[in-house]
């Protein structure tokens, strides 16, 4: 699991779980003549995917970024999804030394089931309980009404056995808008892949990380307009894509990505070619 610093941060990348989602999805009305050159595909037109989350040691606590694909999955759930490699943070974190316990801020971007499912774990004895029992849960207040009561479309990445134990724990922290989570670590609103969508800065040192959630699920994804089709507000996907993509560029910051099998953070030029990567 190799690292990244960034000024007085270091960032690692956990194992989520590995799967496979259709290619048209992931690349939406992007042709499949322009993408595959750059990810294939099988034969099948499935693209493999990572959920992988983020742990942050900054100089006085811990912070995960996203939470992974969870235990909890039901054997038909892991046909339907394609499940290649079982979700494992825990036991990473211990790997590490770290016990679940002693992770302070869980950041989610939003609460799509392939980046919460980690939020609570099934025990061997078939009880649930929050993976990380001491840690806020920094969310959109945009994105928690929707989960609450989400539309026709949403309803079917919102799934009950993901939130209702953290919605009855106190362990939430909601958020409007912009707002510094800990020194050096920002969440930002953005919308675009669901209404409640954010964004995380990390800053230390003079040195700078995005981490722009599924607006960048992967390097592949740098040119604004290939966004996903599972996008609810496309076209606020690429308005803040571009806004953020620029930014980075601006600062010379690192992308971290979320759902890369190929790479975890990068430094792009304006043209999107890679100029740094930790692969």
């Amino acid at each position: 699991m190799q690292g990244l610093r960034v000024g007085n941060c270091e960032l690692f990348r956990l194992n989520g779980g590995r799967f496979e989602l259709d290619g048209g999805a992931m690349f939406g009305v992007v042709p499949k003549v322009l993408w595959q050159k750059k990810y294939s595909a099988d034969s099948e037109n499935y693209v493999p995917l990572v959920a992988d989350p983020l742990l942050i040691k900054t100089p006085d606590t811990l912070v995960l970024i996203e939470t992974g694909l969870g235990n909890k999955l039901t054997e038909k759930q892991k046909k339907i999804f394609r499940i290649k490699k079982a979700w494992s943070v825990v036991e990473d974190l211990e790997h590490s030394g770290i016990r679940r316990e002693e992770i302070e801020f869980v950041i989610l971007t939003h609460y799509d089931f392939d980046h919460a499912g980690g939020v609570v774990t099934e025990a061997e004895n078939g009880e649930f309980a929050l993976t990380f029992p001491r840690a806020h849960h920094v969310i959109q207040q945009q994105e928690w009404e929707d989960v609450l009561h989400p539309n026709k479309r949403a309803i079917n990445t919102y799934w009950p056995v993901n939130f209702e134990k953290l919605r009855d724990s106190g362990k939430i922290r909601l958020v409007g808008g912009e707002e510094e989570i800990v020194p050096g670590i920002k969440v930002i609103h953005t919308g675009g892949h669901t209404r409640g969508h954010q964004i995380v800065r990390i800053e230390s040192g003079g040195e700078t990380a995005l981490h722009l959630g599924d607006l960048l699920p992967t390097h592949i994804h740098f040119n604004p307009l290939w966004i996903m089709a599972y996008d609810n507000f496309p076209l606020d996907s690429v308005r803040k894509k571009e806004e953020w993509e620029t930014k980075g560029l601006q600062e010379n910051a690192w992308f971290t990505f979320y759902h890369d099998p190929f790479m975890q953070a990068c430094k792009f030029d304006e043209k999107g070619n890679i100029l740094e990567k930790i692969a």
